[in-house]
Order: structure tokens, then C-alpha cells, then sequence
């Protein structure tokens, strides 16, 4: 008797271990986060390049540290827009919000993620089902084994009542797929954010690039203006014997020259606020942006990059793209678990009569119970072909999230290296500007006392108008850039919500 339960005792053991062996065996691998090399700081952020100017502004950019901007540090991530401090913008990216097609289209596909969510869940839980049948019918006579021509009566059947199924999870699929459609789920409202975020990204952007262009066809059209004077000034001393008519020849060509530069400005002008109407969700026919130079670019917040380590907690695109890593790993083991045994439980109760009048007399009452269980034997190697092809798509989910890092990281330092040379080109188009300005002062004044030539007058016109243009697109792409860094911070530059 006691080597009977010794042996017995064996039995169960060994059976235990088996069960736990194939409970394993069809279970998600353990997901462990991919290494991706995260430097500890952005290269772009630790030096400047030597630029021949030499300004306490540009010193204190040289020192490699980005300055914590106030109040910008204690502003909420999801409005990092209000750190330009303009009315104008916060009112677009509101109204962007409320109407954009894009991102509301990008909502209800996490409202979808959600439900199919929602349905995963259902398998958890047994499904019952309320039904209620009538049938008429006649039976062949071969069925009641009589002679043929026989009258087989023909008969009724009423039947009412519940029914019940419900999977035994042994072996992890409906976890493992609950599992994969929250990752789902997660992955499309983190895709959401992202949109979200371009969408933020782009009014600002086109918002500068239409305040740019009205800067600069502002200076385009005191440019018309003072060409005007130039040709009827040549016009004078052409009449009067003083010049050539090669010079009044050149005084109307420049006209002609800063009437089409004005022109060209107004066409890209209205691109960009025709561009800026779609992101608000308007019809280009009915949007109507009022003029607004962008003269000052002092406005424009100084963002910290923070560190590198930081970037994956804060970009949507790579939560993201973690979020597809854990589903693609969950659905390993939804395709590991059909190779296993699939154990459903059934009930069914209620009544069945041939009398509609008995359906609901206490003895038509039925019900039955039930378990079914399926092994798949013989498949063709299906199974294992979804294993692999399963295990395939967590190896391109991992390849997608690393190249998005670096893409990511990629994108900090471009902007920020956008962000140093803009401010050294700036200083360095300032004092530009003001040389030019001087000399094309000096020049005319020597014109109108007739000691030069206009064609060193027109010269210097031509630079200081060049450089003035210069400036002002430096503005609008510092302001524009600053927004693209934000963008690539994810969005913020404090702490993740």
C-alpha cells in the first residue's frame, strides 16, 4: 500500500511538472526593453562653432548651456505654445484642436482601439445567449421506415431558452490577445498625441512663415517706395542734362526688379495662409489672416534640451512605438497557445414542447451541459507558420522602435545645431544691416551732390536690402525652428505628464 502511493505520489508530481512545462511553453516570451545607445548629452547642446563676431549674447550661447527660460520652465507640456507669449497663436492652436480633421479622425481610431479592446475583454467572461425557435415540418417516409405513400403526420416544435459558453483560459490565448489589443489600444492613443503634436507644431510653424512673409513684403514694398523716388529723381536730372539714360534705365529696372520680389512675396504669402486655413479646419475661400510682421523675434523662448535619456519618456512616437513591442510580443503567445488543447464549457436550459400550449408546463422544461476540448493534430504546419510569423513581427517591431530613437535623437541635434548657427547668423546680419544701412546712406548722399555715379548708389541700396531680407527670414526661422525643437522634445521640456 505504501509503494501503491509512493508511485501515486510520482504520477502527480510528474503530471504537475508536465502541466507547468506546457502552460510555459505557450505563455508570451518575458518582453525585455531593446538597448538602444542613449548618449548622456546632446552633442549640439555642448559647444558652438568659433563665429568671427564677438557680442555678450553670442558669448553666453558659446558657453554650451541653454538657458532655462521663464517663465516657459513652469508651463504645462500640453501648451508649450504660450511660452512665445502671442495671443494670435494661442487662439490658432485652439482653434486647430477643435477642428482639425486630421486629429479628430486620428480620435476615433482610439475609440475604435478602445472597443476592439472591449471586445477582447468579453472573452473573459461566459457569453450567454437568450433564444426562442418554432418549426413546422414533415418528416420522408424512409425516416419512420414506412411503406412509400404512407401519410406521415406532419408535426410542430417550439422550443425557448438560455444558453451559455465560456473558454477555459488554460493555456493563456485569451490573455495573451487582452494583452496585445491594450498594447494596441495604448500604441494608437500614443499615435494620437503625435498627431497632436504635428498638428501644434505646424499652426505655429505656418503661423510664422505667414508673419515672415508679411515682414518681409512690408520691407519689399518700402523698397517699391523708394525706388519710386529713385526713378523720378533720376527722371529730374536726366531732363536736365545731368545723367545718362543709363542710369535712368537702372533706376526703373530696380523698380521693376523690387515690384516682382513683392510679388513673388505676396504668392508665397498666400500659400502659407491658404495652408494655415486647412490645419484650422476652414475652406482657404473663407480664411482671411489679417497682416502681422514678424519684426522682433525677442518673443521666442530659448528651450533647454534636456537630456537624451529623457527624449524616450517624452516622445509620443516612441511610446508608441514600445507599445506595438508589447503587443507583437503578446501576440506570441496567442499563436503559441492554438498548438495546445482549447477547453470550452457549454449549458443550455429552458423548454421544448410539440404544443406551443406545453412549452411552459414543468415537464418541458431541458437543459444540458457539456465540455469540449480540441487538440489540432494535423495542420500543415499552420501553427508553427504563425509562431514564427508572430515572432517575426516583434523583430520588426523592435527594428522600427531603435530606428526611431536615433531618428528621434537625429532630430534634437539638427534643430539644435539650427538653433546655434541661426543665433550666430543673426548677430552676425545685425551688424550687417547696419553697416549696409551706413553705406547706402553715405552713397546716396554723395549721388545727390553728383560726386559718384548712380550705379554705387544702387549697389548699396541693393546690399542693405539684401541683408535686411536676410534678417527677417533669420527671424521667422529661428521662431520656426524653435517650434520644430519643441516638437522633437516631444512636445515639452519639463516633466512628463
Amino acid at each position: 500500500m505504501n509503494t501503491f502511493s509512493h508511485l501515486n505520489g510520482k504520477v502527480r508530481l510528474s503530471a504537475t511538472l508536465m502541466a507547468l512545462v506546457i502552460v510555459a511553453g505557450c505563455a508570451a516570451p518575458d518582453f525585455h526593453q531593446p538597448e538602444v545607445a542613449s548618449p548622456t548629452t546632446f552633442k549640439e547642446s555642448r559647444g558652438v562653432a568659433s563665429i568671427a563676431v564677438s557680442t555678450p549674447d553670442l558669448d553666453a550661447l558659446t558657453q554650451g548651456r541653454w538657458k532655462l527660460a521663464q517663465p516657459s520652465e513652469a508651463l504645462p507640456r500640453g501648451a508649450w505654445w504660450t511660452a512665445f507669449g502671442d495671443p494670435a497663436l494661442d487662439a490658432l492652436e485652439a482653434e486647430a484642436v477643435a477642428a482639425n480633421g486630421d486629429l479628430q479622425a486620428a480620435a476615433a481610431r482610439v475609440r475604435q482601439a478602445r472597443a476592439l479592446l472591449g471586445v477582447a475583454e468579453a472573452d473573459r467572461y461566459p457569453q450567454i445567449n437568450a433564444g426562442a425557435q418554432a418549426l413546422r415540418g414533415r418528416s420522408s417516409d424512409a425516416t419512420f421506415g414506412v411503406p412509400q405513400g404512407a401519410k406521415v403526420p406532419t408535426s410542430n416544435f417550439f422550443q425557448a431558452g438560455l444558453s451559455a459558453s465560456y473558454e477555459v483560459d488554460l493555456f493563456g490565448r485569451v490573455a495573451n490577445n487582452v494583452n496585445a489589443t491594450k498594447a494596441d489600444a495604448n500604441a494608437t492613443e500614443a499615435t494620437y498625441r503625435s498627431v497632436l503634436l504635428a498638428l501644434q507644431a505646424d499652426v505655429a510653424q505656418t503661423y510664422y512663415r505667414v508673419r515672415e512673409s508679411d515682414a518681409e513684403f512690408a520691407l519689399l514694398k518700402e523698397t517699391v517706395r523708394l525706388r519710386e523716388d529713385n526713378v523720378k529723381l533720376a527722371e529730374s536730372r536726366f531732363n536736365a542734362g545731368d545723367i545718362s539714360e543709363i542710369d535712368l534705365s537702372r533706376a526703373r529696372t530696380e523698380r521693376a526688379t523690387a515690384q516682382s520680389d513683392a510679388i513673388g512675396i505676396e504668392r508665397q504669402r498666400a500659400v502659407a495662409e491658404h495652408a494655415l486655413a486647412v490645419l484650422l479646419g476652414r475652406a482657404p475661400a473663407g480664411f482671411d489672416f489679417g497682416v502681422n510682421p514678424l519684426m522682433d523675434g525677442s518673443n521666442v523662448p530659448i528651450v533647454p534640451a534636456g537630456l537624451p535619456s529623457s527624449l524616450l519618456e517624452r516622445r509620443p512616437d516612441i511610446a508608441a512605438a514600445q507599445q506595438q513591442m508589447f503587443a507583437a510580443n503578446a501576440r506570441i503567445g496567442v499563436a503559441k497557445s492554438a498548438i495546445f488543447p482549447a477547453l470550452s464549457l457549454t449549458g443550455q436550459g429552458g423548454a421544448e414542447s410539440y404544443q406551443l400550449s406545453d412549452l411552459f408546463k414543468l415537464n418541458s422544461t431541458m437543459w444540458l451541459i457539456g465540455a469540449v476540448m480540441s487538440l489540432p493534430i494535423v495542420d500543415g504546419g499552420r501553427n508553427k507558420a504563425n509562431i514564427r510569423r508572430a515572432e517575426a513581427g516583434l523583430e520588426e517591431s523592435v527594428g522600427v522602435y531603435r530606428q526611431k530613437v536615433l531618428v528621434a535623437f537625429a532630430e534634437v541635434e539638427d534643430n539644435l545645431v539650427g538653433l546655434r548657427t541661426l543665433g550666430g547668423q543673426a548677430l552676425a546680419t545685425d551688424e550687417a544691416v547696419a553697416s549696409a544701412r551706413r553705406a547706402a546712406d553715405l552713397a546716396e548722399k554723395r549721388y545727390r551732390a553728383g560726386q559718384t555715379g548712380y550705379l554705387e548708389s544702387i549697389d548699396a541700396q541693393r546690399e542693405l536690402l539684401s541683408v535686411q531680407r536676410q534678417a527677417v527670414q533669420l527671424r521667422g526661422s529661428r521662431a520656426t525652428t524653435t517650434v520644430a525643437l519643441i516638437r522633437s522634445l516631444g512636445g515639452g521640456w519639463g516633466t512628463p505628464q
